[in-house]
């Protein structure tokens, strides 16, 4: 049950066509129902409060649990996005929900996927920018995020600072974006950068891309945290997912404002 639905249902029993209790039960039935399967309990109302549904994190869970939590999550009909999977586990998931979207590369799988939604002119959407090609898991990992949430988006990858006019030939393009997400390991320069660039919001992942010294990401998770260029909030090493979802709550506001996107 979304807010429309709801909406819906309380415009009924203001009218009279739907009684308090008739209300109740639906509402019972829809996001506040318990879903207790014993090792997890599934949270339906995630979605009516967030805009996405209790979102799957699957490395260290078995494959049979995930597809338990998978079943019960997708009994409302809104997208169910499972992330960090390993190939037998996507595997199992194609093969037990073959209607399903499957990103290889992200490590991830929706249920009930929306279709893609491409970045168009004037429409509120996320930019998606990438420093290599090293950082790509993380940064479809931000793009099914948007999938998952309906919202448009567009990829910038292999925009890194070592060959900055990459970068700058899409200054025009990037500031059509609602919000940033920017991603990138070795020393973490680019979301300094883009943000110095740039006056919106830029959600930064550092990515454990990188010899010795970049300890895993730490040294660019660092740097993206002392950075100088004002408008910078970052998450997590190798958190595409987090990124994303931020970026898409901005993107949702601007276009519940009604504003314009830039």
């Amino acid at each position: 049950m979304n807010e429309l639905e709801i909406h819906a249902l309380l415009e009924a029993v203001q009218a009279g066509g739907v009684t308090p209790a008739e209300a109740l039960g639906r509402l019972k039935s829809g996001p506040f129902r318990p879903a207790d399967l014993g090792f997890a309990q599934v949270d339906h109302h995630r979605r009516l409060r967030q805009g996405l549904g209790e979102v799957i994190y699957g490395e260290s869970k078995t494959i049979e649990q995930i597809l338990a939590i998978a079943t019960e999550a997708a009994t409302a009909g809104g997208p169910v996005l499972i992330t960090r999977l390993q190939p037998e586990k996507s595997s199992r998931l194609v093969a037990h929900f073959p209607a399903g979207r499957a990103n290889a590369a992200a490590r991830t799988f929706i249920l009930h996927a929306p279709a893609p939604i491409d970045a168009t002119p004037g429409l509120p959407h996320v930019a998606i920018v990438a420093a290599g090609t090293s950082d790509l898991p993380v940064a479809e990992e931000a793009a099914e995020v948007c999938v998952a949430m309906g919202v448009p988006f567009q990829r910038h990858y292999d925009v890194g600072v070592a060959g900055i006019h990459r970068l700058l030939a899409r200054v025009e393009s990037l500031q059509a974006a609602t919000a940033l997400v920017v991603i990138a390991g070795m020393e973490g320069a680019l979301p300094s950068v883009v943000a110095g660039l740039l006056g919106r919001p830029v959600f930064a992942v550092p990515t454990s891309v990188g010899y010795g010294a970049s300890f895993g990401g730490l040294t660019a998770l660092l740097a993206m945290l002392s950075s100088c260029a004002p408008g910078v909030t970052v998450v997590n090493i190798d958190n595409g997912f987090s990124a994303a979802y931020a970026a898409c709550q901005v993107v949702r506001a601007v276009r519940a404002a009604g504003a314009p996107s830039r």
